[in-house]
């Protein structure tokens, strides 16, 4: 069995470790996406590799670009358009290189501090459509500091049943822009894989039933214990679902922001004294589509 269990890993590793080519650039799957290599972003990019790194996000939700130029914010903006409208949040800091570039650090001076650890979540949650990509560039690279990818059709595909049942009758009340309201699943507007439309951080409540004559919103404690549930979906096993990125000098991220859920790590927000300075830009696309489920959901799921 030992042996058995030895050569499958050793399979397995062998897959890992395969390099995709395509006629533009080399990819090399990681346990989240994929490293991209072979491609500068910094420079001009032809519109028939813009329409290949779009279907290969899509396909791959995490493209990491390695060993990358440094990337301006003007640049940054401009690779963000090819994926559409620029979507900026209302956090602006003096020191961000673009009004459409969001800044963040482990020094408030920097950059906005304490973002992303509130909870798991996707970005824009609270916008009627949430945002289609996001984009990083990590501007100065600490010792330490990863930010923590989790794939959510995985999460959904490993609930029990009875668990999916319940999840799948479930919209999310967020605490930003007049408390709009989500299902918690629906289908991904361009894989149409079911995903979360979730901020663990930012719920104000759960409606159950929406629209049916048993609507009704969950109190405080309800609310609570189901924000405990879908986080132990993302932590339990010892966190064996999640990506950590650890970044390194010259990455820069393309993410498919409704496929994949995040969290800033505890490390990001330790002071510069002991980790040095961390300097992260991001941008964020605009949603096209309210997420609406595109499924019929079955009897038993009721």
């Amino acid at each position: 069995m030992f042996k058995l269990n030895l050569n499958l890993k050793r399979f397995i590793n062998s897959i890992m470790a395969e390099v995709i080519k395509t006629k533009f650039y080399e990819m090399t799957p990681i346990k989240l996406g994929v490293e991209v290599r072979g491609l500068d972003l910094s420079q001009e990019v032809l519109p028939e590799v813009i329409e290949q790194i779009k279907k290969d996000v899509t396909e791959h939700r995490i493209m990491v670009f390695k060993n990358q130029s440094k990337i301006s914010g003007h640049r940054h903006v401009e690779i963000s358009s090819w994926f559409g409208e620029l979507e900026s949040t209302f956090y602006k800091h003096p020191r961000s290189p673009h009004p459409d570039v969001f800044r963040v650090s482990n020094n408030a001076s920097e950059g906005c501090t304490g973002v992303g650890r509130t909870g798991w979540h996707i970005d824009g949650s609270f916008q009627e459509s949430p945002f289609a990509y996001s984009l990083y560039y990590m501007e100065n690279i600490p010792k330490d500091g990863p930010t923590t990818f989790a794939p959510l059709n995985e999460i959904i595909t490993g609930l029990s049943p009875e668990k999916l049942a319940r999840w799948e009758r479930l919209c999310m009340c967020s605490d930003r822009r007049g408390n709009r309201h989500h299902p918690l699943i629906y289908s991904h507007p361009r894989s149409g894989k079911k995903v979360l439309c979730f901020h663990l951080g930012m719920t104000e409540a759960f409606i159950w039933d929406k629209d049916t004559e048993d609507d009704r919103l969950t109190d405080w404690r309800e609310t609570v214990e189901l924000i405990k549930e879908i986080h132990h979906e993302f932590v339990k096993d010892n966190g064996a679902i999640q990506y950590s990125h650890k970044w390194e000098k010259g990455d820069f991220i393309i993410s498919d922001n409704q496929a994949v859920g995040h969290e800033a790590s505890p490390q990001t927000q330790y002071p510069v004294e002991e980790v040095g300075l961390r300097i992260l830009h991001r941008t964020t696309i605009k949603g096209t589509e309210t997420p609406v489920k595109k499924y019929k959901v079955e009897a038993t799921e009721q």
